[in-house]
């Protein structure tokens, strides 16, 4: 597949903001696009990590690159009114579960603030798309077996999930106030819940992948603090398909596709526990490393037990579909890892080579 052509032409010379570009999802995507031909706005703060995968694929070469806070209202709407992108993907935002009951300030002024500032910024340009990415944990979790469909309320027990649930609640509210056609403007507002997602290139602190990494670097145990915890673990790659697909739907029928959207593994298939998830690395790893099973009296953060998500909105309207099984996604992320360390292949063709790899391996047609 000529890859400028895929999603019938619809970012190749388009003008594409994506914030957080820096982070680990916000490069994966940011060289997507530019291998599509987009020109990429990038507006982020300073890569979070050293090493991290935006330095390593030398990305601020080929695009637009900004380092600013999007918590900077001004900023944000000069470069926004500068650029009058054609489509933005806002990816900005405190990551980390445990960060936020340290700094739950910083959290909720990032990842609440910093959307409302990007939403009023686009007030006042022509931009045609805007996809917001929240987070999976941004539903109420009852930790039931049923897994969230996009109806279902939002909540959020701990700082980072509230905060998400409530970037969903602001999106919706300016969507209905003032990106509708009582206001005659013409962006269309989409959000998007993604499933945890591994992949090469993430460093981030008590993020699982990254922790193993380490480790097993180091030759040292693997300790894990919930080890029964079940996630809806899915390659890097897959919700980033689903947002450049979604955002060609919007590009050209922006009233169908405004909505929520889930994307994440098949039910019950990847949705593994934390402790076999590490085992399947550990082996692909093929290293005997131990596994320190943490000692539930110990008193930590909390953490939902259970996580799935219901993806059949986007397989049914959007055709799309998950590509990667959970050994496939094990398998390309410990590859990344290994070639990063034994310095193989350069990482940025490496990382181009994986996108390949996954469009080639997609079933559904791109369209």
């Amino acid at each position: 597949m000529n890859l400028q052509e895929s999603f019938n032409g619809i970012f190749n010379k388009k003008t594409i903001l994506v914030t957080g570009h820096t982070g680990f999802q916000g490069t994966w995507l940011s060289l997507w696009l530019n291998i599509l031909g987009a020109n990429v706005i990038g507006y982020s703060l300073k890569p979070p990590t050293h090493p991290s995968l935006f330095e390593l694929t030398e990305l601020e070469n080929e695009i637009t690159h900004y380092i600013y806070d999007v918590r900077d209202l001004v900023q944000l709407k000069k470069i926004t009114q500068q650029h009058n992108p054609d489509i933005v993907f806002h990816l900005a935002a405190q990551p980390i579960v445990r960060y936020s009951y340290d700094n739950p300030i910083e959290t909720f002024e990032t990842n609440v603030m910093g959307t409302i500032n990007l939403l009023e910024s686009l007030r006042s340009t022509n931009v045609k798309v805007c996809e917001i990415i929240t987070s999976d944990k941004c539903y109420d979790n009852n930790e039931s077996q049923k897994p969230h469909s996009e109806n279902d309320p939002m909540g959020g027990n701990d700082p980072y999930s509230a905060s998400k649930g409530a970037a969903e609640i602001v999106t919706s509210a300016y969507r209905n106030s003032f990106f509708n056609k009582n206001f005659k403007h013409s962006t269309a507002i989409a959000t998007i819940r993604a499933g945890n997602v591994i992949g090469g290139g993430d460093w981030a602190t008590d993020r699982i992948i990254p922790d193993c990494i380490r480790q097993l670097v180091a030759k040292k145990p693997i300790k894990l603090r919930y080890p029964n915890a079940i996630r809806p673990w899915q390659f890097v790659l897959e919700p980033i398909f689903g947002m450049l697909l979604l955002a060609s739907k919007m590009f050209n029928n922006s009233e169908s596709f405004s909505e929520s959207w889930n994307f994440g593994p098949d039910t019950l298939k990847n949705d593994i526990s934390v402790q076999k998830l590490v085992e399947l690395v550990i082996n692909e790893w093929n290293q005997n490393i131990p596994i320190n099973l943490d000692d539930e009296t110990i008193k930590k953060p909390q953490e939902e037990k259970i996580l799935r998500i219901d993806c059949t909105k986007a397989k049914n309207l959007l055709k799309w579909k998950p590509t990667y099984d959970i050994n496939q996604t094990i398998t390309k992320t410990i590859s990344w890892y290994k070639n990063y360390y034994e310095k193989k292949i350069p990482v940025k063709e490496f990382t181009i080579n994986q996108i390949l790899e996954f469009v080639k391996s997609i079933k559904s047609t791109v369209t």
